[in-house]
Order: C-alpha cells, then sequence, then structure tokens
C-alpha cells in the first residue's frame, strides 16, 4: 500500500514539474519572439510606471505618510481622512495596551508609505468616540476613501495577547485591504462594517458622498 501512495506522489510531482517546465519554455520562446521596437515598448511603459510610483510617493510624504503622528482635535481628522485615501487611526488612552499598539504601529508606518497612519486620544475626542462606537481601547480604525471599513478591536484577533508581532498586525491590516501586503489573502469587510466619517450632522451614519 505504502508502496502505490509513493508511486502516486511520485506521479503528482512529476506533473507538477512538467507543467511548470512548460510554462517556462513558453516564457522563453514569448521572449525570443521580442524584437528591438517590442523591448523599447516595455522599456518606456516600465519607465512611466517608475514615475507614476516616484510621484505618488511624493505625494504621500507631503501628506505626513511614512511617520505615525498623533493628532489632537477632532477636526483634524477629518481633513486626514479626505486627503489620504487609506488611514490607520489607533483611538488610545495612557495605558500599556495602547503603548504597545504604539510601538507595532511606528513600525509599519515607516514600511507602509501608501497608507497615513495617526493617533488621538479618545477621551478627548467624544464626537469621533460616539460616532464611531469606540468602546473598547485600543481600538484601531481602518478608513479607506474616507470611511470606516473595519476596526481591530483590543488583542483579540491578534492571539488575546500582548506579545503579537509586527507581521500579525499587519497581516491584519493587509485583509483590510487598508495597506498593500504581497502574499495578501484578501478579505473584503461586509458592508455592515462600513460607516462613513465624513464630517457632517447625519448621524445615521449613511453615506453623504
Amino acid at each position: 500500500m505504502e508502496h502505490k501512495v509513493q508511486e502516486i506522489l511520485e506521479q503528482q510531482v512529476l506533473t507538477v514539474a512538467k507543467a511548470v517546465e512548460e510554462k517556462i519554455d513558453d516564457e522563453i520562446a514569448a521572449l525570443e519572439k521580442l524584437d528591438l521596437d517590442d523591448i523599447e515598448v516595455l522599456r518606456e511603459r516600465r519607465l512611466q510606471q517608475m514615475k507614476k510610483m516616484a510621484e505618488k510617493r511624493s505625494r504621500w510624504m507631503s501628506l505626513g505618510h511614512g511617520e505615525y503622528t498623533e493628532i489632537f482635535s477632532e477636526k483634524d481628522f477629518f481633513a486626514i481622512v479626505k486627503a489620504s485615501d487609506r488611514v490607520v487611526c489607533h483611538f488610545y488612552r495612557e495605558n500599556w495596551p495602547c503603548k504597545v499598539v504604539d510601538k507595532h504601529l511606528s513600525i509599519l508606518a515607516k514600511q507602509h508609505i501608501e497608507t497615513r497612519f495617526i493617533k488621538i486620544q479618545a477621551e478627548k475626542s467624544p464626537f469621533l468616540a460616539e460616532k464611531l462606537k469606540i468602546v473598547v481601547l485600543p481600538t484601531i480604525a481602518l478608513i479607506k476613501n474616507a470611511k470606516v471599513d473595519d476596526y481591530v478591536v483590543g488583542f483579540d484577533e491578534l492571539g488575546g495577547t500582548d506579545d503579537f508581532s509586527t507581521e500579525e498586525l499587519e497581516e491584519r491590516l493587509a485583509k483590510a485591504q487598508v495597506i498593500f501586503f504581497e502574499g495578501e489573502s484578501s478579505m473584503k469587510p461586509s458592508k455592515s462594517q462600513t460607516r462613513n466619517v465624513r464630517h457632517g450632522s447625519n448621524s445615521n451614519g449613511s453615506d453623504s458622498e
């Protein structure tokens, strides 16, 4: 029986290897067919992509991306979520669990300049805390296009203890698609989690685009 299983496994490995080899052969054949004009077109396209990315990086840096910063007014919060497409906002109070979150977000802010990372003291932001239903601290609000798409509340999703790794938090933010992360398993938040955070008098949380 074991011998038969071994034979099946070997056959599967050979099949996969053959498929990979054929794919590589196809890619090599495609490259060999490229003439100088094709190569120049690809080069120009790559240069344009690099230029666009450099412009994006410059814009992100001008908006305060790349650093984990504290904001002190609700007015600043609304200005930031309007200016940046992706914002990670830590609602905190002066306690140990919030300091743990600060440590990890400081690292991630430098690694993910595509996203703005901020913190705001919940007790000094009563309007925001009520509007976004912030109860447990720390709470990390994950904001895309001026809407809160998801929350990380406490440490329950991070192993339930304060010794979780930066990578674990990074993966959680990536699943909410608020940061770009190679190899992420995309998981779009449900519409029921979305709350509008555009500044206005509409208190029922409905969109007012």
